[in-house]
């Protein structure tokens, strides 16, 4: 029987066609259905010409289906991804701009703190609407949403719709765990790890070459080759601190905690001379969205006219639904779960990034136990005030918005109580069209 994967903002591009690509190289999905569906005309045009390439090179008995209307796209579908982006470059900028202003320093804003807080109040509603046309259109079908920020979002999802099979998916994960190995001189087959934690913030707490623990080497890596200590400064002070190894890049985690943004000094030694991709500069990703807005139709169209790539990439989807509905080759892979007895010192029901089996009908995922107690305490205040986001969300209570960022590590290491409520108040008001679900959008005192 043909099997329907549906794409829910299919107008990201790239991303779905990498996806796309990937899903086709399995047995068990060369004649699938891909369904299209975008609220952007154009965009799904683009991407729609993408895929035809992808069938055509291939030869795919593929069938495709493009719509912007997602209850055509949903119905029947056995997987289901999400890649929707919930506002324009302007909203954004505020995310950005108004916690500047207050000294806050961001540098992309889409996870956690003021700025990813505030993207979560607006992309929230849009994601349950999806979850609905789901449970009514294809309730059995696995849900991997690629969507930021994953946490929250996926927190949200899931407890309101626990019927439901979903999870959120992140490459910091694998992508991190191959910058390793190429640090220490190791193939990727030769090297096992576990992982745990929360989004953008997992650590490895176990990282093995051919069955030897190879954090000695890490380590010395880390501390012998400066190179390699200025690919990743932020991460690798915090290795040195903490003992164990962050999924996400110098650039993201320098905004999730007290110690790399609170000072300009400090921003200027560890935040701007990194030789990764990011290290951490000011408004990151808010500069590379203003470059897109500007660039994203000839960038578009120069793709279209490149050879059609046909090998198989390392994004987790599709070996999920081939583990799950296709073939049915047990795969692993980390997951956003809620956490009901997966990691025991962090709250119960929040949502946990853990290793998960996916297998025939169902995704398991795995019980870690304690974490290292520092390790659970920096999860814990992020993850502690994702919940009061979550939660102050559901209330529709603005002051249970302000409390969530009021405890951020970042915000509270730079400002007062009341600078943080009228930091707060100002976003609110820049977000105000998209939190009508909002009981008020100011903070009471």
């Amino acid at each position: 029987m043909r099997k329907k994967i549906a794409f829910i903002g299919a107008g990201s591009f790239g991303f779905t066609r990498n996806l796309v690509r990937d899903i086709l190289t399995f047995d068990a999905f060369k004649d699938a259905e891909i369904a299209l569906m975008d609220i952007n005309k154009e965009r799904l045009s683009f991407i729609e010409a993408a895929v035809k390439q992808i069938i055509e090179a291939g030869k795919y008995p593929a069938k495709l289906t493009v719509t912007m209307d997602r209850a055509e796209a949903l119905k029947g579908a056995d997987g289901v991804l999400i890649t929707i982006l919930q506002g324009g470059v302007e909203v954004f900028a505020s995310d950005i701009e108004i916690p500047a202003k207050y000294n806050v320093d961001i540098n992309i804003g889409d996870t956690r703190g003021p700025s990813g807080i505030f993207r979560f109040l607006r992309t929230i509603p849009p994601m349950l609407e999806i979850c609905e046309d789901v449970r009514k259109y294809c309730p059995k079908a696995i849900v991997l949403n690629y969507t930021n920020p994953m946490a929250m979002l996926c927190r949200a999802m899931q407890a309101n719709y626990p019927d439901l099979q979903i999870t959120g998916l992140c490459h910091s994960v694998q992508g991190t765990a191959e910058m390793l190995a190429s640090w220490i001189g190791a193939k990727m087959e030769d090297v096992s790890y576990r992982c745990a934690g929360i989004n953008h913030q997992a650590f490895y707490l176990d990282f093995t070459w051919k069955g030897k623990d190879a954090y000695p080497l890490i380590h010395k890596a880390i501390t012998t080759n400066k190179e390699i200590y200025d690919k990743e400064q932020v991460r690798n002070e915090m290795y040195l601190a903490l003992n164990y190894y962050v999924t996400e890049s110098s650039g993201h985690n320098s905004e999730y905690n007290a110690w790399f943004r609170k000072r300009t000094d400090l921003i200027e030694k560890y935040c701007t001379h990194g030789t990764n991709w990011n290290p951490g500069i000011h408004a990151y990703i808010l500069n590379e969205y203003r470059k897109r807005a500007k660039t994203w139709k000839k960038l578009t169209q120069d793709a279209l006219k490149e050879p059609v790539n046909l090998a198989r990439g390392k994004e987790y989807a599709s070996y999920i639904f081939n583990a799950v509905f296709g073939n049915n080759e047990v795969f692993e892979f980390n997951g956003n779960v809620r956490n009901f007895g997966l990691i025991d010192n962090l709250p119960a029901g929040c949502c946990v990034e853990v290793p998960v089996f996916a297998a025939k009908d169902r995704l398991t995922p795995v019980h870690i136990g304690n974490m290292p107690a520092q390790l659970a305490l920096l999860n814990n205040i992020s993850s502690r005030c994702e919940e009061l986001a979550v939660e102050g969300a559901a209330a529709g209570d603005p002051n249970m918005i302000y409390h969530a960022v009021l405890f951020d590590p970042l915000t509270s290491a730079v400002l007062s109580l009341a600078e943080i409520r009228d930091m707060v108040n100002e976003m609110f008001v820049a977000n105000k069209k998209y939190l009508k679900y909002f009981k008020s959008t100011k903070v009471k005192i």
